[in-house]
């Protein structure tokens, strides 16, 4: 298996993992009588695992090495995949919650640096592709424990036997995975690693795209019910085009990132989805809405990839670049959904949307921070092609 086959496979498996919990947290409600707010704080536990342990993955991938890190931080996160359905008791739950968000966010920032590595190395756009596969994951695992749920089989279950067989494959994708570089005077990070100065603008680009994908993605079925008087099948069927313009545009972005350039397509992009917050704002019917929060999708779908991989050049190693905007997308991508509910309420959904819209015109206003860092690693190319 050629690396970049495994660390796109790596990716699918990281969405898979997300994907299998997602469509089971039902079952565990119920199956621990949770209450709504009880739900919610196990919810949060996950944000603030993954807040304590990303700063520190660049550190860990430095020490032991970044396919080391890689191969070993995958399998702990598709074994985790087991627990919370085996949690005995509410707070066990939250132990195991905060846990799963440490396996989540450091597999993420690893796994992301390894894509920026081999990237760089292949010498083209590849990082929308991997985040592509990671969609592909987590709807084809969420399509599996739709259908376990729907039959009525338990998820202690389900969750193990996904946890074996995703464990299974990580374990042969590991094997695959890029040699780390040798003889380079790499810079030891930091020991806890927050963004620096360098990366701020390139993270606030990943705010910003990161805010209108969370909102839409939790908010897209219950907008179309409260505003365009959808039906439930309507209204999942928003959410899942929402994620399928997603996945798709993920597979065919770097053709387009390869020909114009990130700045271009996140401007372009951004340009789309605030298209796209418009129909939403202004539709009142649910298949103008559904074609809205499909652009907005479109829209979306590369900012996240783009920043992770103009953060991984922009840091002093591409861990700790990547580790500093994981965790600003992960901060939006936690209150996006809160404050998306909390304009919605005191003002109306239209309005919560139309301040979505504005997050998605100061992305496109921000776009040029990816400049420097695409110029020159152009220009470096360019000279080294010269050379030879």
């Amino acid at each position: 298996m050629t690396p970049h086959r495994s660390i796109a496979l790596v990716f699918a498996l990281h969405g898979a993992v997300a994907g299998s919990l997602s469509t089971r947290i039902p079952w565990l409600q119920d199956h621990l009588a949770l209450t709504p707010a009880v739900l919610g704080l196990v919810l949060l536990c996950q944000p603030i695992g993954a807040f304590i342990a990303m700063p520190m993955a660049s550190r860990l991938a430095y020490r032991i090495g970044g396919r080391r890190t890689t191969r070993v931080l995958i399998v702990v996160w598709c074994a985790i995949l087991a627990l919370p359905a085996l949690a005995p008791a509410p707070i066990a739950l939250f132990a195991v919650f905060v846990l799963y968000g440490m396996a989540a966010g450091t597999s993420d920032v690893v796994m992301n640096s390894q894509g920026v590595l081999l990237e760089r190395r292949m010498g083209r756009s590849i990082i929308a592709g991997l985040h592509g596969m990671w969609c592909v994951g987590s709807l084809a695992a969420g399509g599996i424990g739709v259908l376990a749920a729907q039959a009525g089989v338990d998820a202690r279950l389900h969750l193990s036997v996904m946890a074996v067989v995703l464990t299974g494959i990580a374990v042969m994708a590991g094997r695959g995975l890029a040699e780390d570089a040798t003889g380079t005077n790499e810079v030891k990070p930091r020991r806890f690693a927050l963004p620096s100065k360098a990366i701020l603008a390139v993270g606030l680009v990943g705010f910003c795209g990161t805010f209108a994908e969370g909102a839409s993605s939790n908010w897209a079925a219950v907008y179309v019910t409260k505003v365009a008087s959808a039906g439930p099948g309507v209204a999942a069927a928003t959410f899942t085009v929402f994620m399928l313009c997603m996945a798709v545009t993920r597979l065919v972005g770097d053709w387009f990132v390869r020909r114009a350039g990130a700045v271009a397509v996140v401007r372009t992009g951004g340009a789309v989805a605030a298209g796209g917050g418009v129909l939403v704002v202004l539709g009142r019917t649910p298949w103008v809405c559904m074609a809205g929060f499909a652009l907005i999708g479109v829209g979306v779908a590369v900012i996240v990839p783009l920043v992770f991989a103009a953060a991984g050049r922009a840091g002093t190693t591409p861990g700790e670049g990547v580790a500093g905007v994981a965790t600003i997308t992960y901060l939006s991508g936690l209150i996006a959904p809160a404050v998306t509910g909390w304009a919605a309420g005191a003002l109306s959904y239209q309005a919560a949307f139309a301040m979505i819209t504005g997050v998605v015109v100061v992305m496109v206003l921000l776009a040029g921070a990816l400049r420097p860092k695409v110029v020159a690693e152009e220009r470096e190319l360019v000279s080294v092609g010269s050379a030879g």
